[in-house]
């Protein structure tokens, strides 16, 4: 029972599996395009409000150093992914890694955490287009029926309709193929990029010095609390995080940390690049490296323009310009952050769909869902069925409590693909490898430390949230994957079937 549970597939298999007409996946993205899906991804509201938020309550001027904290604990991570991604080029980025190299529950596990922090985080990034949205037309004159406008602004019926939209046309572009979305993603970044260096050029020029001081602040404790909304770590250690002073950095970082999460999602398309060996380390390092290098630069701005104790919470970089009186660039601002939330939506609901589509093609999932577009050669099918989903959640709910599963989910898949780096180092030492961590194991070791770092600094009630869903996960892979996966099913062949290369494999 234990071995098939922790039966892995090998890497040759997974990338034999890709070669299946029926379920092969049209190779079309360049390096070029992955940086781009990344920056894409990775720049949404966390520059337009995290930077003044944590600026006001955790760090002063000093938010600049706690971008780079936690763009460095990301680095850690990425190039773990970096490794993998160029290695075992398959859709399913870290459940496809867990699979060759901890085991099919593992990588059931890891797949089914994926699911949930790709969709929701799909529905709440829906959400949050849609205010921007209705901000921008409500400026213009025109206003939504509030039973239109989402369960916030409804005091009975209330259906987000502008969410749903644009998660229904958001997955019509991805149906029709890869390139297209690599196309439409290219042109809505550049936009939001132009919008982003317009802040920060223009910004730059109603900085004062005196703002800076004190640039680290004298540091403030903070009272422990005993509640489910108090982060794990007060509960289990009574150990409260300090706000301001050099502590106040690392506390920042880990809330700022949560604006880099995407930079993963483009190993998710490993299988539908041309050449993934040289094209993904650069996709996943590069987009990376370009949104701290604009995190870094738009808090050193905003600080500068007012002082840290006056920025305001709900948008800080439209009301540090109408601070300096030149309101004009709070619209700019508004329309790049609808701008790049568009482009975040699409990329979550791209890396939902292949996580699905790999995990349908292992059999954990019916394999319904593995069967490409005859023409587009996308998996329409989980494509369709997600986007429909996502779209009524996304216009029904009201998600903001819930958008901290999102982060840990995220934050799970760093650590077992850290630890999958360090496995497949020892039992797969012959697999050729285009692009190699450094310093392995302590590397991936110090990317586990910095992820389950964070993940404690987060609410108990997430985690007793993520434990629920990981139940329902459980008990899914036990009353159909475990019997329906194909390993198990090439296991109980009677002959043909060449075993893994290590003992107790099935390959």
């Amino acid at each position: 029972m234990s071995s098939a549970l922790f039966r892995t597939k090998n890497v040759e298999q997974s990338i034999q599996d890709t070669e299946e007409p029926e379920h092969a996946l049209r190779k079309s993205l360049s390096a070029l395009d992955l940086t781009v899906f990344g920056v894409g991804v990775i720049i949404g509201t966390g520059i337009f409000v995290l930077t003044g938020q944590v600026a006001r309550n955790n760090a002063g001027p000093a938010v600049a150093l706690a971008f780079v904290v936690a763009g460095v604990v990301c680095a850690l991570a990425a190039l773990c992914y970096a490794e993998f991604a160029s290695t075992v080029p398959v859709a399913g980025s870290a459940y496809t890694f867990s699979y060759a190299s901890l085991g099919e529950l593992p990588a059931w596990i890891i797949g089914w955490d994926l699911v949930l922090e790709f969709a929701l985080g799909t529905a709440v990034v829906a959400v949050g287009w849609s205010g921007y949205i209705r901000s921008l037309l409500d400026n213009a004159g025109w206003h939504l029926p509030a039973y239109l406008a989402g369960r916030d602004n409804a005091s009975g019926f209330g259906f987000d309709i502008l969410a749903a939209a644009l998660v229904l046309g958001l997955t019509a572009i991805l149906v029709l193929g890869m390139k297209l979305s690599a196309r439409i993603t290219s042109i809505v970044v550049a936009i939001k990029v132009a919008v982003v260096l317009v802040v920060i050029i223009a910004g730059a020029f109603f900085i004062k010095g005196g703002n800076y001081q004190p640039f680290i602040p004298k540091p403030q404790s903070v009272a422990a609390a005993g509640n489910l909304k108090a982060p794990l770590i007060q509960l289990m250690f009574g150990w409260a995080p300090a706000n301001f002073g050099v502590m106040g950095i690392f506390t920042a970082a880990s809330v700022v940390f949560f604006a880099f999460i995407g930079f993963d999602i483009v190993a998710t398309a490993a299988e539908e690049t041309r050449n993934p060996q040289r094209d993904m380390p650069r996709g996943i390092l590069g987009s990376l490296f370009i949104c701290t290098v604009l995190y870094v630069a738009v808090s050193v701005v905003v600080t500068g323009m007012q002082k840290y104790s006056r920025l305001s919470i709900e948008a800080p970089l439209a009301d540090a310009f109408k601070a300096t009186g030149h309101p004009g660039y709070a619209g700019v601002i508004s329309f790049g952050a609808a701008i790049g939330l568009t482009t975040v939506c699409m990329i979550l609901l791209l890396g939902q769909t292949r996580v699905f589509f790999a995990m349908s093609r292992d059999g954990l999932l019916p394999r319904f869902f593995s069967r490409v577009h005859p023409r587009f050669k996308t998996p329409h099918r989980p494509t369709i069925l997600l986007g429909v989903v996502i779209a009524v959640v996304a216009g029904f709910t009201s998600l903001s409590e819930l958008a901290e599963l999102v982060n840990i989910g995220t934050l799970f898949a760093f650590v077992v693909v850290a630890i999958s780096v360090i496995i497949l180092r020892r039992t797969r030492p012959d697999l050729p490898r285009a692009f190699r961590t450094p310093l392995v194991p302590v590397l991936p070791i110090l990317s586990v430390c910095a992820s389950l770092w964070l993940m404690l600094n987060l609410p108990a009630e997430t985690w007793l949230r993520f434990a629920i869903w990981m139940v329902i996960g459980f008990l899914v892979y036990f009353f159909y994957g475990r019997t329906h996966s194909r390993l198990a099913q090439r296991a109980t062949e009677p002959a043909g079937e060449v075993p893994g290369p290590q003992s107790g494999n099935v390959a």
